[in-house]
C-alpha cells in the first residue's frame, strides 16, 4: 500500500495542537484586513485572532481569497516526487472555489505523476465541521487504512457531519446576503439571534430565529440532543469567534450528556468575516445533517 499524505485547508479551523496530533498538511487561504493582505495559518502567526476580531468589532472590512491551482501545485508536487500519493479534503464548494482548483491542479498533476494518486475530495463543510471530517480521516489513516478506504468511508458517511451556528451581530449575516438589511436591523433591536446550519449542499442556511443569545446557545445542544447518535462514541467540536466564555458555556453542556470527546477552538479570519465576532458554531455526527 503506497504511503499518502492527508491535506486541507485552513478554514477547518483546527488548533495547532490537533494538527499535530492528527498528522496533516494545512493549507492557508488568504484574507484582506484595512489593505493589508494576510495567510490564514492555523497558528495566526500574521495576525492573532484577538486583534483580527477587535478590528472587526471597529467597523473594519475584510475580504477573503480562495487557494489558486498553483498554490495547490506548488504544495503536491514535492509529496508526489517523493513517490507519496495525496487525499485533500477540501473546504465546501457551496462556499468556495477552492474545491475546483484543487481539482484542476489534480488533473494536471497527474499527467505529470501517472503512477500516483490524487484525490480531491469535496468536504461539503466549513470551520470545524470540516476539520471533524477531517479528524475521522486522519484517525483512519493513522489506523493504518488505505487512501481508498479513507475516501470511501468520507463518500458513506460525510453526510451525517452536523454544523450548527449562532451568531451575535447580523451585520455580518446582512453583508453576507444571509439576511436583509431590513431584518438585520430589526433582529439587532429585537434582540434576535439565529441559528443556522450547513446543508447537503454545503451551503449556509438559517433555521430559526431565537430570542436571547443565551437562548441560542442552548438552542444549539438541543440541536445535538434531538439528532445525534451513539453518543458515548461522539467526538464533538465547538468553535468560537472570540467568545471564549459562550463557547466554554455550549461545550460543558456538551460534555454532560456524556460524549466522548470535546474539542474547542477559534474560528479563524477566513470564515470569522463572514460570520462575525461572537459566532459560536457546534459540529458532531447525527442521523440527519
Amino acid at each position: 500500500m503506497a504511503d499518502y499524505v492527508l491535506f486541507t485547508d485552513s478554514t477547518t479551523d483546527l488548533s495547532v495542537l490537533l494538527i499535530q496530533e492528527l498528522g496533516i498538511e494545512v493549507l492557508p487561504l488568504s484574507f484582506t484586513l484595512n489593505d493589508m493582505t494576510y495567510k490564514n495559518y492555523p497558528d495566526n502567526r500574521e495576525l492573532s485572532a484577538s486583534d483580527f476580531y477587535n478590528q472587526l468589532r471597529s467597523g473594519s472590512m475584510c475580504t477573503t481569497s480562495q487557494l489558486n491551482q498553483n498554490d495547490f501545485i506548488t504544495a503536491f508536487t514535492p509529496v508526489l516526487q517523493q513517490g507519496k500519493d495525496i487525499l485533500y479534503l477540501a473546504f465546501s464548494s457551496g462556499l468556495s472555489g477552492t474545491y475546483n482548483s484543487a481539482r484542476l491542479a489534480a488533473e494536471d498533476l497527474r499527467e505529470q505523476f501517472p503512477e500516483r494518486t490524487i484525490a480531491v475530495v469535496d468536504t461539503l463543510q466549513a470551520s470545524m465541521g470540516e476539520g471533524l471530517l477531517v479528524y475521522y480521516a486522519a484517525c483512519l489513516k493513522n489506523e493504518g487504512k488505505s487512501l481508498q478506504e479513507v475516501v470511501d468511508w468520507i463518500t458513506e458517511n460525510g453526510q451525517s457531519i452536523c454544523a450548527w451556528f449562532t451568531v451575535d451581530d447580523l451585520m455580518f449575516l446582512k453583508r453576507g446576503g444571509r439576511v436583509s438589511g431590513a431584518a438585520a436591523v430589526a433582529g439587532t433591536l429585537l434582540g434576535i439571534k439565529p441559528i443556522l446550519h450547513v446543508d447537503a449542499e454545503g451551503h449556509l442556511i438559517p433555521m430559526e430565529k431565537i430570542r436571547g443569545r443565551k437562548a441560542s446557545l442552548d438552542a444549539l445542544v438541543k440541536h445535538f440532543e434531538a439528532s445525534t447518535f451513539d453518543r458515548s462514541e461522539q467526538v464533538v467540536f465547538v468553535s468560537h469567534g472570540d467568545c471564549l466564555d459562550d463557547c466554554q458555556y455550549v461545550a460543558d453542556k456538551i460534555s454532560a450528556l456524556g460524549v466522548k470527546r470535546v474539542c474547542i477552538s477559534t474560528i479563524g479570519p477566513v470564515i470569522g468575516a463572514h460570520s462575525g465576532p461572537g459566532t459560536v458554531a457546534l459540529f458532531f455526527r447525527g442521523q440527519n445533517r
